[in-house]
């Protein structure tokens, strides 16, 4: 682990394993042991915003260990999907399968929320059997609920934007809800199934 200032109350952790950390940082905060604002995983970070003595904090996490182990998984989440994405013959040509078989491989594959980002209620979820490239050309517009595939993660768009992601299918399932705690559907180191809708 590497730890960096950000700022003067924040901490950036360079990790192996960010969702780990993430699980068991939580605790420590849920146990009133660990007096951060927010913890953010990334791909290979975690950040802890709002930090009051960083540089005492920092101290401690430098020989912090834990049991991945010890902290409890959340229950996964299965989203209904309509599989209907303009995309999904380029991913079957891709992988060399037909569609259908895309179709089995996405619904039969746990995929976790490795971290969320690009607007509120995304998730970049992980656990794909194939790397998908991206559009060369992004579409000026895709709609919200799309489901879509680039490099190794899944995510659907939680509101209609701008996207170079592979759009294999949508979903009506509310990603991200200010009413709902958490806001997000999908939270970091969440199980995530697709299933048919």
């Amino acid at each position: 682990m590497q730890l960096r200032p950000v700022g003067a109350d924040a901490l950036l952790l360079e990790v192996d394993h960010p969702l780990d950390w993430f699980a068991a940082l939580a605790a420590e905060r849920a146990a009133g042991r660990l007096p951060v604002t927010d913890i953010v995983p990334g791909a290979r970070t975690v950040l802890l915003d709002g930090v009051s003595d960083a540089t005492s904090l920092a101290a401690r996490l430098a020989d912090w260990s834990f049991d991945p182990a010890s902290v409890p998984p959340q229950p996964p989440l299965t989203v209904p999907v309509h599989f209907d994405g303009v995309d999904l013959p380029f991913v079957a040509e891709l992988a060399g399968v037909s569609v259908d078989r895309v179709v089995d491989v996405l619904i039969g594959t746990d995929l976790q929320v490795a971290f969320c980002g690009f607007a509120p209620g995304f998730a970049y979820l992980r656990g794909l059997p194939w790397s998908v490239p991206r559009l060369d050309t992004p579409r000026t517009k895709v709609p919200a609920g799309a489901v879509a595939l680039a490099a190794e993660f899944a995510g659907i768009y939680p509101t209609a934007s701008p996207g170079g992601w592979r759009i294999v299918g949508h979903s009506d399932a509310k990603l991200f809800d200010v009413d709902r705690t958490p806001p997000a559907l999908m939270t970091p180191g969440r199980t995530v199934r697709f299933a048919k809708a």
